[in-house]
């Protein structure tokens, strides 16, 4: 159906009529008087056609209905559409620092960086989550806000694939993280709030430290899942041969599990990919929270129909003007413009 949000603005329609039903009082006569141009009025007004003059009147008069009908803000409404009404919050905060791009993941069968491999396997956990909000943060140096709570999952999915490496800095601010998640999940119901933290290191850098953030989640009501990521040994070429290290030795176990028992939450260890599909499948198994069922009517403005109306119906009467004065200049002859009586 079409709603205006300026109904009020129909009231002006009447205006030129008042305009015109002024009195005329105060009006003086002209000075000057020149038959010549009461000629030219004439004969104007002898060689316009009666249907021309209606045609001109209605002219302008949908010229300004137009007008009305553009101001009055008309807007196409639809039928309502409902949204999920079981579901959590859940905000995904993925550490992307310089330290995501070690390669010692396997993905069909390549070898690729932990962020590739948390591409891939956080975007089909996004997939599964039907009827959940969900939001992106991204951390590195510094932790920011990729895509507020959405049900949109197609757009969680395309902006954590075109995340590049070290874009947030090649630290790890985790603390950061969780506090910026405190944040955008304060105003969401007290009972429906989760935070899934990945990270491959220790906390770093930052204005306030994991624990803290952690004690402040917890008072939020807001439970943490926490997943550290990485392998534990990796072969190194070297100079006569092959040593084996452990690319995940600075990765603070400790930190992570004092974060997930603070907020009732739950720390895992991912060492390859196929470990890491299994710690967001198990989470796939949260019991949905009833929360209160939402409703949107999508709306289309339309005002530009009627302004672009009014707009070639402008032209038109500015061209029909200036055909109508041409043909009574054409119709006035030289003789009747020769002498002027005061």
């Amino acid at each position: 159906m079409i709603e205006f949000g300026w109904p009020w603005f129909f009231y002006l329609t009447p205006l030129p009529l008042l305009a015109w039903l002024l009195p005329r009082a105060n009006r003086q006569e002209a000075a000057l008087r020149t038959p010549s141009f009461n000629r030219l009025k004439s004969l104007a007004a002898e060689l316009e056609p009666r249907s021309s003059r209606l045609l001109w009147r209605s002219l302008v008069l949908l010229l300004w209905l137009a007008i009305i009908i553009a101001g009055s803000q008309p807007k196409w409404v639809g039928d309502a559409i409902t949204l999920p009404s079981s579901g959590r919050d859940l905000l995904l905060a993925v550490d992307i620092s310089g330290s995501m791009g070690t390669e010692d993941m396997s993905l069909s069968g390549q070898m690729v960086t932990r962020l590739a491999a948390v591409k891939a396997v956080v975007g089909e956990f996004v997939e599964r989550r039907r009827g959940d909000r969900l939001g992106l943060i991204l951390f590195g140096s510094q932790a920011y806000l990729q895509a507020p709570l959405t049900f949109d999952r197609n757009t969680i999915n395309t902006l954590l694939t075109e995340t590049p490496l070290g874009i947030a800095g090649g630290k790890t601010a985790i603390g950061d993280a969780i506090g910026l998640s405190v944040k955008r999940l304060l105003d969401r119901p007290a009972a429906n709030r989760v935070l899934i933290l990945l990270t491959d290191g220790v906390n770093n850098v930052g204005e306030v430290s994991p624990i803290q953030a952690a004690k402040l989640a917890a008072q939020e009501g807001i439970t943490i899942y926490t997943i550290g990521f990485g392998a534990d040994q990796m072969e190194v070429s070297g100079l006569l041969f092959n040593r084996t290290v452990n690319p995940s030795a600075e990765l603070d176990t400790e930190t992570l599990t004092e974060i997930a028992d603070l907020t009732g939450g739950l720390y895992q260890r991912a060492r390859s990919t196929q470990e890491l599909a299994s710690i967001y499948l198990a989470l796939d198994e949260l019991e949905p929270i009833e929360v209160d069922q939402e409703t949107y009517r999508p709306e289309k403005s339309l005002f530009f129909w009627p302004l672009g109306g009014a707009l070639l119906l402008s032209l038109f009467i500015a061209g029909f003007w200036l055909l109508k004065t041409t043909l009574a200049e054409r119709t006035f002859t030289p003789r009747d413009n020769a002498k002027v009586t005061p």
